[in-house]
Order: C-alpha cells, then sequence, then structure tokens
C-alpha cells in the first residue's frame, strides 16, 4: 500500500510532492501520441510558413508579415508550449521555478501577440477592401514591420505586468512540490480579459463587418458590369477579386481563432469568479494550443502560393542559387 502511494507522488521521497493524476496505461499512451503528433505538425508546418515567407521575395508583402509573425507565435507554441503540456499533463513538474515561470511568460506572451496579429490582419483587409485607392500608400512594410514590432513589445510588457508577483517569487505559489500553477488577481484576470480578448474580439468583429458589407457590394457592382469592362478594368477587377480571396481566406483563420480561444477565455472569466478549479482548464489549453496547427493547414487549402512554396522546400529547390526569385504567385 505504502509503495502504491509513493507511486502516486511526483516525487516519492518528498511527504509534500505532489500527486499524479491516475490514468490507465492505455489511456496515457495515446494521449501522449496524440498530443506529440500534433506537437510534431504544429512544429514543422509553421516552420514551412516561416521559411516560405521568409525566402521567397514574392512573398515579401504586407500581409503575408502579418502571417509571418502569426507563424513564429504558432511556431513557439508547438516547440516551447506543447511539450511543456506533455511534461506537466499528469500534474507534475520536474523542471523547477525558474522554467514554470518562463514557460508561463512565454504562454501568456503566444496569446497576447497572437490576438494583436489577428488586428492587425483585420486592420489590413478593412484597409485593402474598404480603401483601396489608398492601401499601397498606407500600408506599407515599414509601418507593418514598426507594428508587428510593437504587438511584440506591448505583448512582452502586459504578460510582464500580470505575472510580476509569480516571475519574482514562483515557489510562493506552490501548494505541494512539483506543481506549476500561476494564479491572479481579480484585478489582474478582468485587465487581462478585456486586454488580450473582450477590446481584440470587439475591434475584430467591427472590422470584418465593414468589410463582409463592402465586399458583398463589390461583388455585386463587378457583376452587373462584367460584361463591358476594358482589358484595364479587368486587371482591376482581378485585383479586387484577389483582395477579396484573402479577406474571404484571413476570415476563416480569424473565425478558427476565436471558435479555438473562446472556450479558454471563458474559463477565464469562471476562474476569475472561483466558479472552476484550475485543474479542469487542460481542455481549453488544448483546444487553444490546437489552432496554432490549424492554420498552416488553412493556408494549404486557400493559398496555392503555400503549396507551390511546400514543394520547392520539400524537393530542396531552394537550395539553388536565385530560388529566391520564382515566382510563385
Amino acid at each position: 500500500m505504502e509503495a502504491l502511494e509513493e507511486a502516486e507522488l511526483c516525487f516519492s521521497q518528498l511527504n509534500t510532492s505532489c500527486r499524479k493524476m491516475i490514468l490507465s496505461h492505455l489511456e496515457t499512451t495515446l494521449i501522449y501520441s496524440l498530443m506529440s503528433c500534433i506537437t510534431v505538425l504544429t512544429v514543422v508546418l509553421n516552420l514551412l510558413v516561416i521559411i516560405s515567407i521568409s525566402h521567397f521575395r514574392q512573398l515579401h508583402t504586407t500581409t503575408n508579415l502579418l502571417l509571418l509573425s502569426l507563424a513564429v507565435t504558432d511556431f513557439l507554441v508547438g516547440f516551447l508550449q506543447m511539450p511543456a503540456a506533455i511534461l506537466v499533463f499528469r500534474g507534475c513538474w520536474f523542471l523547477g521555478d525558474i522554467m514554470c515561470a518562463a514557460i508561463y511568460f512565454v504562454g501568456y506572451l503566444i496569446v497576447s501577440v497572437s490576438v494583436g496579429n489577428m488586428v492587425l490582419i483585420s486592420i489590413d483587409r478593412y484597409m485593402a477592401i474598404c480603401d483601396p485607392m489608398f492601401y499601397s500608400t498606407k500600408v506599407t512594410l515599414r509601418r507593418v514591420q514598426l507594428c508587428v514590432c510593437l504587438c511584440w513589445i506591448f505583448s512582452a510588457v502586459h504578460s510582464s505586468w500580470i505575472l510580476r508577483d509569480f516571475l519574482k517569487k514562483p515557489e510562493n505559489y506552490k501548494l505541494c512540490h512539483g506543481e506549476c500553477e500561476v494564479k491572479s488577481s481579480y484585478a489582474e484576470g478582468i485587465v487581462d480579459l478585456v486586454v488580450t480578448f473582450l477590446g481584440p474580439i470587439l475591434i475584430i468583429i467591427l472590422l470584418y463587418m465593414r468589410v463582409f458589407v463592402v465586399a458583398v457590394s463589390q461583388a455585386r457592382a463587378m457583376r452587373s458590369h462584367i460584361t463591358n469592362v476594358t482589358l484595364q478594368r479587368s486587371e482591376t477587377v482581378k485585383a479586387k477579386k484577389s483582395e477579396m480571396k484573402a479577406a474571404r481566406t484571413l476570415g476563416v483563420v480569424v473565425v478558427v481563432f476565436l471558435l479555438c480561444s473562446c472556450p479558454y477565455h471563458s474559463f477565464a472569466v469562471a476562474s476569475v469568479n472561483n466558479l472552476v478549479g484550475a485543474t479542469s482548464s487542460s481542455i481549453e489549453m488544448c483546444l487553444l494550443y490546437f489552432n496554432s496547427c490549424l492554420n498552416p493547414v488553412i493556408y494549404v487549402f486557400f493559398y496555392p502560393w503555400f503549396r507551390k512554396a511546400i514543394k520547392y522546400i520539400i524537393t530542396l529547390q531552394i537550395l539553388q542559387p536565385g530560388s529566391s526569385e520564382a515566382i510563385l504567385m
């Protein structure tokens, strides 16, 4: 009996050790296998996105720069957050307090940057569809780079503020040895909810409602005049169709992100109000992380240039001189 109790402890030699989650061997194998496969897919697929946009000059556009920033955050989820989730899945953390604090900081940073990227993508599509005449002059690579940098800086500052006490003394938040869990105050939880969810979601919904209205009106106008266009105007129509297709694709990315993140933030609201325990967040966190694996899959289905770029990478054609000048679009 005593040996069985020791087997349930994270650290059998310590009386203050946390207890492991008891699962059957089959359940443990299935869960670890599934999480490992999703982790590998997330890392590989997002690495393909990062290499594609970074390597091929034709893909160095303002919209793709935002996708690159999003791919970096998704890659970090697969490279850092998912392995950490696998390690702590059964309730035991073996890497110490400093690594625990670092993983939580990176987690808050990634969530905040991802939401910021979604807002920037929504603004980009709003400008492209609703103000196409001035899009190329207002939305430049330099300005987008500045916005992306500010997004990362603001997210780092916000995450540092939310976790300031935890980052200083993570050991004060442990109820038992082997625990890695942060507990924020009611005020901090509300601020984080507004800054990283409610505020951005309101902006995204308003912008995409406007984009949808303008896109529908433009589509009707193009259909009514399609038979009378000249060659010059047909190029304009083609450009508008391209912008609307990009808006539709990125709209799918935003909707999938909202569907995957809403359960997590709903849990955050419930935990702030002490309606649920912190241990019940694993499913919501896994769904939030799974979104990082879905984004590249969406690109594969909707972006021909990404499929061509993958072919170049897999066949090692990117190692050839001048491959960065390849025509993908």
